[in-house]
């Protein structure tokens, strides 16, 4: 199989979970395209100066690539992005119909991707690595160029401060 056919499958076989990990970053999906599709580049650049047999693992190479591009935009000012109906409406909502259940859920799940934001840098990493993106404990140390027990070590205490948000949030 050619290095074009190989980075090819990859690209089949990544280009969703590579996006989904961008998006639940940046909460903007041309953006989370946009950043997928730009690691994809540089993995292909770095793989055709690397030669194929340099590169053990290109998932783990596309993730430390989209993480890094995610943190290069979070820095750029005027990052932060409000939805517009347009958004609204690309993402399934339509205007006049009873959409209570949808918004509750919605709202749910943007309380907890908010409750991602008040953890520290390291902690939401590995939480979205390991957790929302589904990759196993040595993966998601390689991606972030630590050891495995530091990435259990970070999932603890990840999820000690998510248990304490929640009952202060029930509390109020």
């Amino acid at each position: 199989m050619s290095t074009q056919e190989k980075f090819a499958e990859a690209y089949d076989k990544y280009a969703d979970a590579i996006f989904r990990h961008c998006f639940i970053r940046v909460y903007d999906r041309e953006l989370a395209k946009e950043l997928m599709q730009e690691s994809f580049m540089k993995a292909w650049k770095h793989y055709g100066e690397t030669g194929e047999g340099d590169i053990e693992n290109l998932r783990a190479l596309l993730y430390k690539i989209a993480t890094n591009l995610i943190i290069d935009h979070s820095r750029r000012p005027g990052s932060k992005k409000a939805a517009s109906l347009e958004d609204l409406v690309e993402a399934g909502l339509e205007p006049g119909e009873d959409h209570s259940k949808q918004m509750k859920d919605q709202l749910d799940a943007k309380e907890a991707l908010k409750s991602l934001d008040l953890l520290k840098e390291e902690y939401r990493e590995v939480l979205t690595l390991h957790y929302l993106q589904d990759l196993p404990l040595n993966q998601t140390a390689e991606i972030l160029g630590i050891s495995p027990n530091l990435v259990s070590v970070r999932l603890n205490r990840a999820m000690k401060e998510l248990r304490k948000h929640f009952k202060h949030h029930e509390r109020t």
